[in-house]
C-alpha cells in the first residue's frame, strides 16, 4: 500500500504514468471506474472549493462514494486523536484524504491508517495542485523535460511542493520571494539532489526579474495563506514587489509564456487584472485539472 503525501515519494516513471492516466481520463481514452463500490473519507480541517468539489465529483465519477468530513463531523472536534481515527476510518472506507495545518498530522494519520491516504493540502505541501499543474503544462506545450517555470511570491507550500515536482519532472524551477519568505532551506537542498538525476536546475533568488528570464511559466500564489490573516497588511508592504503584472510577464522575453495561479486569487495584490483575465492565463484549465489529476491518484492508490 502506498500513499500521496508527497511528490518526494514518488519515482519521476510513476508520477509520468499518473499524468499519463489523467490525461486518458480527461480525454475519455480511459473511462474506467477503479473506485467502483469503494468509498473515500475526505476530511477537511481547512476549507475549500476546488479540493472539495473535486475529490466529491472525481470519487463519484470513478464509480465509488465521497463522504464529506468537516472537523466538526468527527470526534477529532472533540479531542480523538489522529491514530485513533486512522484505525477506526480504515474499518470503513477504502481510502482517505485530507487538508489539514500541520505536515505533521497528515503524517501521523498516515501511518497508522491501513488504507492509502491522500495529501490534500498541509501547510509545507500541496502535491494534488502541482500534479494538474504539470498536467496543464504538458497541454499547453506537449513536453516537460526543460520547461522553465518560475515561481514569484511566497516560498509557501506550493512553493516547497514544486521543487520537487521540477525535479521529478526534468523541469527548471526559480522561486523568487522577499528575503526571510524562502522555501524551507532543508526541501530546496533535497530537491537539487534529485534533480542532478533528471537535468532539471532549481535555485532561489530575491529578484523576481532575474527568477522571470526565459520563463515559459509564471506562477504565483496568494501572499497571506490560510492561518496568516494577522499578517496580512504586513504582508502586503513586503511582497509588493514580487506582484506578476504585464512588465513581469514582458521581462520573460517570450512570446508564449503562460500564468498560472493554484486560486483562490487576490486580484490587485499578487496578480493584476490584466494578467489574470489575459490569453496567457491558464488558471481555469489548471483548476478543472484538478479533477483529472486526482482521479488518476486515487485510481493509481485503490483502483
Amino acid at each position: 500500500m502506498k500513499d500521496f503525501l508527497t511528490l518526494r515519494d514518488f519515482s519521476s516513471n510513476e508520477l509520468l504514468n499518473i499524468i499519463k492516466l489523467a490525461h486518458d481520463m480527461k480525454t475519455g481514452k480511459d473511462k474506467s471506474t477503479p473506485l467502483k463500490n469503494k468509498k473515500v473519507a475526505l476530511i477537511f480541517e481547512k476549507s475549500s472549493t476546488r479540493t472539495r468539489v473535486s475529490f466529491e465529483v472525481g470519487v463519484y465519477e470513478l464509480g465509488g462514494y465521497p463522504l464529506f468530513l468537516s472537523k466538526n463531523d468527527l470526534q477529532l472536534g472533540r479531542g480523538e486523536t489522529l491514530k485513533d481515527t486512522a484505525r477506526t476510518l480504515s474499518r470503513y472506507v477504502d481510502g482517505i484524504m485530507i487538508r489539514t495545518f500541520g505536515h505533521s498530522k497528515l503524517e501521523e494519520l498516515a501511518k497508522y491508517a491501513s488504507i492509502p491516504v491522500i495529501n490534500g493540502l498541509t501547510d509545507d505541501f500541496h502535491p494534488c495542485q502541482v500534479m494538474a499543474d504539470v498536467l496543464t503544462i504538458y497541454e499547453k506545450f506537449n513536453k516537460l523535460k526543460g520547461i522553465n517555470v518560475a515561481f514569484v511570491g511566497d516560498g509557501n507550500n506550493m512553493a516547497n511542493s514544486w521543487v520537487y515536482g521540477a525535479a521529478k519532472f526534468g523541469m527548471n524551477f526559480r522561486v523568487a520571494t522577499p528575503k526571510g519568505y524562502e522555501c524551507k532551506s532543508e526541501y530546496v537542498k533535497d530537491a537539487e539532489k534529485l534533480a542532478n538525476k533528471t537535468g532539471s536546475i532549481i535555485f532561489q533568488t530575491n529578484d523576481p526579474l532575474l527568477a522571470v528570464k526565459d520563463a515559459d511559466v509564471i506562477y504565483t500564489d496568494v501572499w497571506t495563506s490560510m492561518g496568516q490573516e494577522e499578517e496580512a497588511e504586513k504582508r502586503k508592504k513586503i511582497f509588493e514587489h514580487f506582484q506578476v503584472n504585464k512588465t513581469l510577464i514582458d521581462a520573460t522575453g517570450k512570446e508564449n509564456t503562460i500564468f498560472m495561479h493554484c486560486l483562490p486569487a487576490h486580484i490587485g495584490e499578487e496578480v493584476t487584472e490584466d494578467v489574470f483575465e489575459s490569453e496567457a492565463s491558464v488558471v481555469f484549465d489548471e483548476a478543472e485539472n484538478r479533477l483529472h489529476a486526482q482521479k488518476a491518484i486515487m485510481a493509481w492508490l485503490m483502483g
